[in-house]
């Protein structure tokens, strides 16, 4: 919502034009509130006591120059828009000025209707800005990270987590069956932490083992081994600054585990056949999907690596635990890979919904894009129908599927909370399922009971593959 009254704040060393632009300002009717100030040091005094919505910053101050306030400015609230006036204007300080931020160049002296519109646009801008960010948080909220997607409690909870979690430097164990986004959840505390700006490295532990692995991790010497016939970084430090995130850890082998703890410990690595080592700032995650305290008693796993990895553990859910979510990723998967076939899919009938809803997905959600992909893919019209889905699926199309999965509903949440996730075309289709049949096909009485046209009806039946 935009401010009722917005902030802006003239610095001008020509107290006549800056008492005129001020004037200008309050004769828009804008609601505008207009605070002059004649020198760098007043005004960088008063930014430091509040905010502004829009600064307008003479480019030639008598103690300071205008780009160089511009740059404090924008360091100590990014969200100003910045106005530079001059009277000695030139392309090459417009560009300047641009470039470090402002959101506009005039020339004075200023024309009313200019001046205006600049500070409306720049105003707009800003709001737009806002309304972005705080879209972006609610979207995360509702449906998660980055490529995380989910609106049922056991993602919920891992996006809490995430959020507990990504502003810190503690050491992340996320555990889960393969294919359930493991990798997504490391790469969005990442991505929410201190250190987004620097790399994010992954690496699987179960790709490669013996030296090899330890080369990968740790780096080496030249002639450390057969074929070491060069010097090499290892991924600690290529992440180093960063976040390195060590997939399958509980592959990892017992000589390789021992140099890990070291590291962690000491924050130093050694690479392979050199004797100094190298200090590095990382920050780890590591994934699993093996029950690792069964792996410590069986003696496979160091007790004293699992307890240092377990700072805080993160459980990525099966798919099948997660009710409603497989229709939202559905959904999700067919816009992206219809838009990446170049295919005109837009739907799914309700067969299909109700032939992945009772799927038990081994494989999880890489297991639901893969059949999305195949289905799209091989889709002939705009609807995907039961001879779109592959074998294994087609025996499941005629089981009843609820709109919302009971494990979706939590003790006390009534029908409406638990609808959330839920799209208003997936409610709309099920709804008209349910009332068609209730009626035994009879469309007028349908429609009517529904307080739409015929017309209308048999449209939204043809559009969801009920005709």
């Amino acid at each position: 919502m935009p401010d009722e009254h917005p902030t802006i704040l003239v610095i001008d060393d020509d107290e006549a034009h800056a008492d005129v632009t001020a004037e200008v300002l309050d004769r828009a009717n804008k609601g505008y509130e207009c605070v002059i100030v004649h020198h760098g040091e007043a005004a960088q005094r008063l930014l430091m006591q509040q905010k502004f919505d829009v600064v307008l910053c003479d480019l030639k101050l008598p103690d300071i120059d205008g780009i160089r306030l511009l740059e404090i400015i924008k360091e100590r609230s990014a969200d100003t828009e910045v106005i530079i006036m001059t009277g000695y204007g030139s392309v090459e300080r417009a560009v300047e000025a641009l470039q470090k931020g402002a959101f506009s160049f005039l020339e004075k002296p200023l024309h009313k209707d200019s001046l205006r519109n600049q500070v409306a646009k720049a105003l707009e801008r800003k709001q737009m800005v806002a309304a972005n960010r705080e879209l972006k948080k609610l979207v995360d909220e509702r449906f998660g990270f980055e490529g995380l997607i989910g609106n049922s409690p056991a993602m919920k909870a891992v996006f809490d987590r995430i959020r507990q979690v990504a502003p810190t430097d503690a050491r992340v164990l996320i555990t889960g069956p393969n294919g359930s986004g493991k990798d997504l959840v490391a790469r969005a505390i990442h991505h929410n932490s201190k250190r987004s700006d620097a790399p994010f490295v992954a690496f699987n532990c179960g790709a490669i083992t013996g030296d090899l692995l330890q080369s990968e991790l740790f780096g080496h010497v030249r002639g450390a081994f057969t074929g070491a016939d060069k010097e090499r970084k290892g991924k600690f430090e290529f992440a180093s600054g960063g976040t390195l995130f060590l997939d399958e850890i509980g592959e990892m082998p017992t000589e390789a585990q021992v140099k890990l703890l070291r590291m962690l410990e000491t924050r130093e690595v050694t690479r392979l056949g050199a004797n100094e080592s190298v200090k590095v700032d990382v920050r780890l995650i590591s994934a699993t999907n093996k029950n690792l305290e069964e792996e410590v008693r069986a003696g496979r796993f160091r007790e004293d690596l699992f307890f240092r990895l377990k700072v805080v553990q993160i459980d990525m859910p099966p798919l099948k635990a997660r009710g409603s979510d497989i229709l939202l990723l559905a959904e999700t998967f067919l816009r992206e890979l219809a838009k990446q076939y170049d295919k005109p899919v837009r739907a799914m009938a309700q067969e299909v919904q109700n032939a992945l809803l009772a799927h038990d997905w081994p494989g999880n959600v890489r297991e639901l894009r893969n059949v999305m992909e195949e289905m799209v893919v091989l889709a002939a019209g705009e609807i995907l129908t039961v001879d779109s889905l592959p074998a294994n699926l087609k025996g499941k199309a005629g089981k009843v599927a609820p709109i919302i999965a009971s494990a979706d509903i939590p003790a006390g949440e009534n029908i409406y909370k638990a609808l959330v996730g839920t799209t208003m075309s997936q409610i709309e289709e099920q709804m008209i399922r349910a009332t068609l049949k209730a009626y035994k096909g009879n469309r007028e009485k349908t429609a009517d009971t529904l307080g739409i046209g015929e017309r209308t009806l048999y449209r939204k039946l043809k559009e969801y593959g009920l005709s």
